[in-house]
């Protein structure tokens, strides 16, 4: 059995919380006994948890990233696979969501994203197995507990993925700087699968080729385009606010 990691306050809250017997031994930095750490601990103990103490310098070398002071092994969490994500969808009573990132394979983005797929009530966030961030420690740092609250489905065949989703009702919204419609004039009602590509060179022909239609944000600046995870946040919360208003 493969030992997972995860570090940072938030992080691993939310898996006290939410599983706790996923972890396996949690470290936590002598001598830091502020409040963040205090919360952190009693939810511990609640659950039967006992910290290893060890000194920054021995947590550094644990962990590469900026852990905050607190470590954890963990227990591999549960895997998604497509089966399980066509499961998901059909079992919903309401309308379905789910985030597709086209070959984005930065952590940080894919973290943030899955933060902000939590916070927008996203049902599942699908990736390609190849060219696309894993769930590394950087990516649930960043996170901040959500990889371990939305499911996230790697898959072998993307356009093949997005089909099925059509099959089960979706439609499929991607995003193109060259779109034509802006975000703010789509009709985003439904079930609705949102296509995010890779930072510059955007989503592949495929992908394209399997959306219903697509959508880009109106630029008033200079800029020609947002970081991936601020252009998702965009993205979903219209999504989140025409559902709203119907």
């Amino acid at each position: 059995m493969t030992t997972e990691t995860a570090f940072g306050f938030h992080a691993l809250q939310v898996i006290v919380k939410t599983a706790p017997e996923r972890i396996k031994q949690l470290y936590a930095a002598q001598g830091r006994q502020d409040q963040r750490m205090q919360k952190l601990l009693a939810a511990c103990e609640k659950v039967g948890i006992r910290p290893r103490w060890l000194e920054k310098d021995e947590l550094d070398r644990l962990c590469d990233g900026r852990h905050q002071g607190v470590f954890a092994e963990l227990k591999p969490g549960r895997s998604y696979g497509e089966k399980d994500l066509y499961k998901l969808i059909e079992g919903l009573g309401g309308p379905a969501t789910v985030l597709v990132l086209d070959g984005v394979t930065d952590p940080h983005n894919l973290g943030a994203c899955l933060r902000t797929a939590d916070a927008a009530g996203v049902d599942a966030v699908v990736v390609p197995k190849d060219n696309s961030a894993g769930l590394t420690e950087v990516a649930r740092k960043v996170a901040s507990g959500a990889a371990d609250t939305v499911p996230l489905v790697s898959v072998t065949n993307l356009a093949r993925c997005l089909k099925k989703l059509q099959e089960l009702g979706m439609w499929i919204t991607g995003t193109a700087g060259e779109a034509s419609e802006e975000l703010y004039q789509a009709d985003l009602s439904g079930s609705r699968v949102v296509v995010m590509g890779a930072e510059g060179k955007g989503m592949r022909r495929l992908t394209r080729e399997c959306c219903d239609s697509l959508v880009k944000i109106p630029m008033a600046g200079e800029v020609s385009s947002l970081n991936v995870s601020v252009a998702t946040g965009v993205i979903l919360f219209e999504l989140v606010r025409q559902r709203k208003v119907l």
